[in-house]
């Protein structure tokens, strides 16, 4: 399974929008997997913590199950997508009230071997 799609690992419902979690995404997208946790260590953003936990765990599948060293695994994809929205309301003034969307995303990482990706 993991010669051909590569090791995949996923977070659902992680509670960051899905336009604010791809500006990080774009940041590790196509480096290499140690690199990008250094990366996202020092990134402000408040989804960086969610996606290096992501990172960690696909990591982490790749060196229990499959037997990768983590020095040769890249970021081969990383993508979120939108998850469900929690709606709220805020009430304002003269008895309107202000809708307010909790928007959530499922993001996905998907880790190759650098040798491999070279060959495809």
């Amino acid at each position: 399974m993991a010669e051909g799609h590569g090791i995949r690992a996923t977070a659902r419902y992680v509670s960051v929008s899905p336009q604010k979690a791809r500006l990080v995404l774009d940041l590790v997208r196509g480096r290499a997997a140690v690199e990008a946790l250094d990366l996202l260590r020092f990134t402000s953003k408040s989804a960086a913590r969610p996606v290096a936990k992501l990172l960690r765990s696909a990591i982490a599948n790749a060196e229990e199950n499959f037997g990768y060293s983590r020095d040769e695994l890249i970021v081969s994809e990383i993508f979120a997508d939108q998850g469900p929205t929690r709606r709220w309301r805020r009430f304002g003034a003269r008895g309107r009230f202000k809708p307010i969307d909790h928007r959530s995303s499922h993001i996905t990482v998907i880790l190759r071997e650098r040798d491999v990706e070279l060959s495809a």
